[in-house]
């Protein structure tokens, strides 16, 4: 039996808080970035390393046009995060980051980064 650590305890409790925050209050106080829409950077933390593979987009849907890829290694560094557009049941997070590697800018699921992205809200208005 494996025993999971308080890291990964940590990020199920990130995640099953963003998905019940976004299911309790869907509406304007989480808008979406639409594509093409660029942030500056308010999360002033230390740069992370992204997930194997994370595509960055143009704006907080997988609807929106690929910038890039952010590899296995690549140093990110983040901006802000705000929410997706709802898929069904579930409404994900966006973290907006620019790969210091490549100097490509996007939006990335924060599903799809190691240590689920910024934790700074973009505070977009619709």
């Amino acid at each position: 039996m494996r025993i999971a650590t308080p890291r990964v305890l940590a990020a199920a409790l990130v995640v099953t808080a963003a998905l019940f925050t976004s299911a309790v209050t869907a509406g304007p106080a989480h808008a979406v970035a639409a594509c093409g829409k660029r942030v500056g950077d308010k999360d002033s933390s230390t740069w992370h390393a992204t997930a194997n593979g994370a595509n960055m987009r143009s704006g907080s849907s997988t609807g929106c046009h690929i910038n890039g890829l952010a590899a296995r290694g690549d140093v990110l560094d983040y901006h802000c995060y705000t929410w997706g557009a709802w898929q069904g049941e579930q409404r994900y997070a966006w973290t907006y980051a620019r790969n210091t590697r490549t100097g490509v800018e996007g939006w990335l699921r924060t599903d799809t980064l190691s240590d689920l992205g910024s934790d700074v809200y973009c505070g977009l208005s619709t």
